[in-house]
């Protein structure tokens, strides 16, 4: 007998699935303990020659996406466009994206009983995704999918996506919202974190490098991922070969170099993100290796200014996060999902730990770069 909590996901999957125009009976249906945002859960139907098929569904969370319809125009949008050159033009496995499954009576999305707007993607046997990348093998799969993510939406018209998330890679605004927690200490966790407030402010300067070169012209702002991590790519599971780009929400103008550091940030150390043994954080210079030459291989409309900032974009995006977690820690942990009630500042610390260890090593990050880039010239 199922216990009242599995039976009522059992009937939330059931009720939610039938919305969409999947063939076949309801089976059964399970969570999916994944990412810190969204509600995920697979969904497996039966037709009635006995072959069964799987499908993720996903209700987007209002409270991190205020137009949850927009969202979805988004993802629409980037994958019709992706799907149509991976399969007229480049004919490559990296870079693809999965397919939003229709809704019965034909829209791209359903509404829950309870609320919340839901969407179905098709579910790819034979692949699974890495929380912490386990070799260099791994790491430029990844990077070679999200460099041809980019490479596929180099001529994507930015009006065609919207920014669902006002200034979710701006820095100078991130780093402001800290210092503003800082200053009301609502929750009285302030007291705990003064080193690391401190470590932040020494980088203020970082925080604003990237958006004054935008300003300036320099930069381009693109059609971009904008949450690179390294479990949102799906990879063969007997060979590691990249094979889908997931987790599209987050699609909108943003900068290459946002892309490539959030790679860096989640790719180059051992251990997870909410690891407590700050010891174990690391910058491997292999792993960044590889996420370098996977990236500018699957890239090729990189300006010569953005591959220079590449190290900086990494450095950036570990700063960034870090002072998200931080802000969310001081803010009563109203964002991302947690587990214990310093899960938020656990998470924080790793980040700047890894902050350090890329500065320790950005002299010979940037000398790599330059040597494979010109090396493909």
């Amino acid at each position: 007998m199922m216990s009242d909590t599995r039976e009522q996901v059992q009937k939330v999957i059931k009720s939610i699935s039938n919305e969409f125009a999947i063939a076949g009976e309801f089976v059964e249906g399970l969570e999916i303990d994944s990412g810190h945002i969204n509600n995920t859960y697979l969904a497996v139907y039966e037709e009635s020659n006995g072959k069964r098929s799987k499908y993720i569904l996903q209700r987007i969370n209002e409270f991190v996406f205020k137009d949850p319809l927009q969202v979805v125009k988004n993802v629409e949008a980037v994958t019709r466009h992706i799907n149509w050159k991976v399969l007229r033009v480049k004919q490559d496995l990296g870079g693809q994206t999965l397919n939003i499954y229709p809704a019965r009576g034909g829209r791209s999305y359903a509404f829950g009983e309870g609320g919340g707007v839901w969407r179905c993607y098709n579910f790819i046997e034979g692949c699974k995704t890495y929380d912490v990348v386990e070799n260099t093998r791994q790491a430029y799969q990844a990077a070679k999918a999200f460099g041809s993510f980019q490479d596929l939406v180099s001529d994507m018209p930015l009006e065609e996506v919207v920014e669902t998330i006002p200034d979710f890679h701006n820095t100078p605004k991130r780093y402001a919202r800290l210092m503003e927690m800082v200053s009301t200490d609502p929750r009285g966790r302030l007291k705990d974190i003064e080193s690391e407030i401190r470590f932040i402010e020494q980088r203020e300067i970082l925080c604003k490098q990237l958006l004054e070169l935008v300003e300036q012209g320099e930069l381009p702002v693109r059609v971009t991922h904008n949450d690179t991590k390294l479990n949102n790519v799906m990879m063969d599971a007997e060979t590691d070969e990249a094979v889908c780009v997931i987790d599209l929400d987050t699609v909108m103008p943003g900068l290459s170099l946002y892309d490539f550091g959030d790679l860096v940030r989640t790719a180059t150390s051992p251990v997870e993100e909410d690891e407590k043994d700050l010891d174990k954080v690391e910058m491997r210079m292999s792993m960044f290796e590889a996420l370098a030459e996977g990236y500018l291989d699957g890239c090729d409309c990189l300006t010569p200014l953005e591959i220079e900032h590449l190290v900086t974009g990494g450095k950036l995006m570990t700063l960034e996060v870090g002072i998200r977690f931080l802000t969310d820690y001081l803010e009563g942990d109203v964002y991302f999902k947690t587990e214990y009630a310093e899960h938020n500042l656990v998470r924080a610390r790793t980040q700047l730990k890894l902050v350090e260890c890329i500065e320790e090593n950005e002299e010979e990050m940037n000398k790599f770069v330059s040597r494979v880039a010109k090396a493909k010239h």
